[in-house]
């Protein structure tokens, strides 16, 4: 029974897959639906599909997957709310404040009475590469000293080490008669200086003023004013504390040092090459003479040389001046000298060892300036006979003075090595030494005694060597013989002299002692008897220098 029972589905299927039923039209069957079947049917919406579609996981792409992936959620508050500011001054950042940032200085620190400290340097972004470049020179900058010190306090440039090598190799050999290659003031001076930071600016200030004499250079004579001042500020602060704590017997022993006085003694020579004519020089000459017998140096050559220098130029000083003397008293002054002229000179606390022959200059050591100082004293003592006007003024003590000091002249033998140089030189001074005598015992008159004299001088004088080291000391012999050359065929030769110093040293000292000596001539041309006191010319023509 049942196997008859069909369906009308399966009638349906058989009747399509069988044959043709004869090109009937098959219609399709409809069936109603019921009112409440469709109750439980909810309608669809875009916004279920749309929000399906975010939901759904994205297709990976192809390719290597991405670092850091892209965040595909979309923030509701992304664009809603502003972010922090990072421009605003940093005074509203300290204290956490909405700025308004108002340029220079914004209106928020205004209104609550804050300063401001403005806003901080603008950066920018720049590659990976350029920011690692950055840190690194960050990491290396460490607030040390870019530059080194120098090794010698003085010199600092290139116009030091040329005031340097023009000290070595030019100036110091001119300030001495020493011909071998060496001298004072390069093999004492020079190695005191390099531990002494006053001398050795007082020997820069010295070669400065010689080069610029030969290259007249601006920076040159910049640098060297520089050096003179820093020179001239240490030494006062030196000798002032010297000379304070030296006070009375009991001073603390080797409380002056040597540069102290090196640095002196090249001031001297500082105003010697400028050439002034005011007296610099004589606070320095008096310092030397004041701390001298109190230095306790224990350099025997130091002493000897600082004993030799100061002694040639406060002799010669006197020459030229009225009111510099030398400490010896007559009541202690001998009648008779010994062959040397040994006479009663001050003794200082130091007392030189070194052979004469190895002076730096001449006449110190071998005693000539002794006799020397014996004639200023004489002068003093005519000078004021004459303005006293006592008759005669050359007395009778005076002459035995006189004759005792033409004995010491007579018999004074240089130390020097014969038929050199510096035996010439020697024999310079004796004859000026002698001239000098005559000029001061006798009245100011040409005598056929004093032009042999002077021609005699001449003679020594172009025997000397235009370029020799001797050069250095022929400023003295040459002055005394200047005024005393009162023939007019004498002058030229003299003239020529002074001329060939200049050339040498170019110290400008030498402009002056020859302005003088022509004031001399001047009035011994006129017959003025006042041409023998070249002292009080000097003072008259208000040149006071040393001619050394």
């Amino acid at each position: 029974m049942d196997s008859d029972v069909r369906y009308a589905s399966e009638t349906e299927d058989d009747e399509l897959d069988g044959e043709d039923l004869g090109g009937e039209e098959v219609e399709p069957k409809t069936e109603e639906i019921e009112e409440g079947s469709m109750a439980d049917v909810k309608p669809s919406s875009l916004s279920n599909v749309v929000e399906e579609q975010v939901n759904a996981t994205p297709r990976r792409g192809r390719g290597r997957p991405r670092k850091n992936p892209v965040n595909t959620q979309i923030s509701p508050t992304k664009f809603g709310t502003k972010g922090r500011s990072k421009t605003g001054c940093i005074t509203c950042r300290k204290r956490k404040k909405k700025c308004g940032e108002e340029k220079p200085t914004c209106y928020n620190c205004y209104k609550n009475a804050k300063v401001c400290e403005g806003y901080p340097p603008a950066t920018f972004w720049r590659p990976g590469r350029h920011r690692s470049e950055e840190s690194n020179v960050r990491r290396f900058s460490f607030p040390l000293p870019r530059e080194l010190p120098y090794l010698i306090d003085g010199i600092e440039n290139d116009l030091d080490r040329r005031f340097l090598a023009h000290f070595v190799t030019d100036i110091s050999g001119r300030l001495t008669i020493h011909d071998d290659g060496s001298n004072p003031f390069k093999d004492l001076l020079l190695p005191m200086a390099h531990e002494d930071k006053g001398l050795m600016h007082s020997l820069m200030s010295l070669a400065g003023l010689h080069l610029i004499a030969r290259e007249p250079e601006p920076a040159l004579s910049a640098r060297q004013q520089h050096h003179f001042a820093e020179a001239q500020s240490i030494l006062i602060a030196d000798v002032e504390r010297a000379s304070s704590a030296q006070a009375g017997d009991n001073y603390p022993e080797g409380t002056l040092e040597d540069p102290t006085l090196a640095s002196t003694i090249v001031h001297c020579l500082i105003y010697i090459c400028e050439g002034t004519t005011q007296g610099e020089y004589r606070p320095h000459m008096d310092a030397v003479r004041r701390l001298m017998p109190k230095s306790r140096s224990r350099n025997l050559e130091f002493q000897g040389f600082l004993y030799e220098f100061f002694k040639y130029h406060d002799v010669a000083n006197t020459i030229t001046t009225l009111d510099v003397r030398p400490h010896v008293q007559l009541d202690d002054w001998p009648f008779v000298t010994d062959g040397g002229g040994n006479g009663n000179l001050p003794r200082f606390v130091i007392q030189p060892v070194i052979q004469p022959g190895a002076g730096a200059v001449i006449g110190v050591l071998d005693g000539l300036f002794e006799l020397i100082t014996k004639i200023t004293i004489l002068r003093d003592i005519i000078r004021e006979r004459r303005s006293l006007g006592q008759k005669p003024a050359v007395d009778y003590q005076i002459m035995m003075w006189a004759v005792d000091i033409d004995a010491g002249i007579h018999a004074w033998d240089p130390a020097q090595p014969p038929n050199t140089p510096r035996w010439i030189a020697a024999q310079l001074y004796r004859q000026c030494a002698w001239v000098y005598l005559h000029r001061t015992t006798r009245a100011s008159r040409p005598s056929p005694k004093i032009t042999t004299a002077v021609d005699e001088g001449l003679e020594y004088l172009r025997a000397m060597p235009s370029g020799e080291s001797t050069q250095a000391v022929i400023l003295l012999p040459l002055f005394l013989l200047g005024c005393a050359a009162f023939q007019e065929r004498q002058r030229p030769d003299i003239e020529e002299a002074f001329t060939r110093a200049l050339e040498y040293s170019r110290f400008k000292n030498i402009i002056a002692a020859k302005k003088v000596v022509k004031r001399v001539w001047e009035m011994m041309d006129g017959g003025d008897e006042r041409s023998w006191d070249w002292e009080t010319i000097m003072k008259d023509m208000d040149i006071d220098c040393l001619v050394t």
